[in-house]
């Protein structure tokens, strides 16, 4: 019997290819090209849409260690990812189109599995995964709310700007990483004071795409705000959050600037960069004011304008379990941003999840329910605890894992915390996959 999987984005490739080197037949179905979200711009599998970085590749970091569990599972995107990777510090970025071109190459060449361009409008009734992502098709959507009898939460996504590096004046702009961590890989503009008064004031006077009627109570992602969202909080948010000065010195200078503009590498030939933290939805004519209105982006050509489009997940707490199969039907699974995990590695790492306990499921083994201690065991079981009131999209973070018990003098230490609850992770999964 061949599995189904909605969706060959992040979640659906890796779920597709854990299935296949399992032994099982897998029909992959995409509907890009055919039928477009929006935000997507190719038909390839598994584009990156509003940046190009994975977060961080450290152990201390909960993301990084999200990647060395995935890595100790057997995920096949993350080594995927690591070969297509771009100067980013300590982060892990990589250049998009490679990566999408080379997973897309795997799967295609992988005779287990069988890559449909199509769109499907109704769940299977054959064993299947849903992994549709954030921007499911409303027909598809429509069917998975009856399925739950729940009806879907919205928040909204939004991407960052492109600019072409060529056009960047490094008269005004530097390469630096924060407090000089890793290869000075970032491009950085900074501002004075009166600089990002006017920086400020063209931002919060700035018309904005009108929203669509079914999007106005839509609520945003925390960790994905729109600049011009932050700013609506006060004129100093954007300084300490993605405008932060701290640790980034121009040494041709040595002055400690105001506010500095990131720009991170996004393609491997280092000739486009996206502006870290700038996702927006402004319109276009706007967001060119305002990004040529930064110090070293006077004459940007922009490649790429910032938009913001909604997104859809379940409400995982009542629908699915720790395993990502659903409490209605056991040959249905769900994973990736719709059900509420937030995040490209979570993504990839709810993928291998599901595909993983689909083939244990269809072999009659007992699915793998991860250790709370592990940072994607404490992410699907925050997703499926049904105690949550209002659920909301959450990823990677160390408040969701179990604590561990320091000495009272080392309470305050944050990376030796971080460390030792990495290490219990570690050592926890690979108990499992000894």
């Amino acid at each position: 019997m061949d599995i189904t999987i909605i969706g060959a984005g992040l979640a659906g490739s890796e779920a597709a290819l854990q299935l296949a080197k399992r032994g099982f037949n897998v029909k992959l179905y995409e509907m890009r090209p055919q039928k477009t979200t929006g935000a997507h711009t190719g038909g390839n599998c598994a584009e990156f849409v509003c940046s190009n970085s994975l977060g961080s590749g450290d152990i201390t970091n909960a993301s990084g260690l999200l990647k060395h569990e995935m890595e100790l599972l057997g995920g096949e995107l993350i080594k995927i990812a690591y070969e297509c990777r771009v100067p980013a510090g300590s982060a892990l970025a990589i250049d998009r189109e490679m990566f999408s071109e080379k997973v897309t190459e795997k799967i295609k060449n992988n005779p287990k599995i069988e890559l449909i361009k199509e769109e499907l409008t109704q769940i299977p009734e054959t064993p299947a995964i849903i992994a549709s992502g954030p921007l499911t098709s409303d027909k598809l959507a429509n069917d998975i709310k009856t399925f739950t009898q729940n009806k879907h939460l919205h928040f909204f996504d939004a991407i960052a700007p492109i600019v072409e590096k060529d056009s960047i004046n490094f008269n005004k702009a530097f390469y630096a990483s924060r407090y000089d961590k890793g290869e000075a890989s970032y491009i950085n503009c900074p501002m004075n004071k009166e600089e990002y008064e006017k920086f400020y004031n063209i931002l919060i006077h700035a018309p904005r795409i009108e929203l669509k009627e079914f999007e106005k109570n839509a609520k945003f992602f925390e960790s994905c705000l729109p600049i011009e969202v932050l700013a609506s909080r006060g004129v100093d948010t954007l300084r300490f959050g993605p405008m932060k000065p701290v640790g980034l010195v121009d040494k041709r200078t040595g002055i400690e600037n105001y506010a500095v503009v990131q720009l991170r590498q996004d393609n491997s030939a280092k000739t486009l960069y996206n502006l870290v933290g700038f996702q927006t939805n402004l319109k276009w004519g706007s967001q060119k004011e305002l990004l040529q209105s930064i110090p070293g982006l006077e004459n940007a050509n922009i490649i790429r304008y910032g938009v913001m489009h909604r997104n859809t997940f379940i409400n995982s707490p009542k629908i699915l379990n720790a395993t990502l199969q659903t409490k209605k039907r056991t040959d249905l699974f769900f994973a990736g941003q719709i059900t509420g995990t937030e995040g490209y590695t979570e993504s990839i790492a709810t993928g291998l999840l599901a595909g993983i306990n689909m083939a244990k499921y269809l072999n009659g083994e007992k699915l793998l329910e991860l250790p709370k201690e592990t940072m994607l065991g404490a992410l699907t079981h925050y997703i499926s605890n049904p105690e949550h009131e209002k659920f909301q999209p959450i990823n990677s973070n160390w408040g969701i894992l179990q604590p561990v018990e320091l000495p009272k003098k080392e309470r305050k230490n944050k990376k030796l915390k971080a460390e030792l609850m990495a290490e219990r992770s570690l050592n926890s999964l690979k108990s499992i996959c000894s």
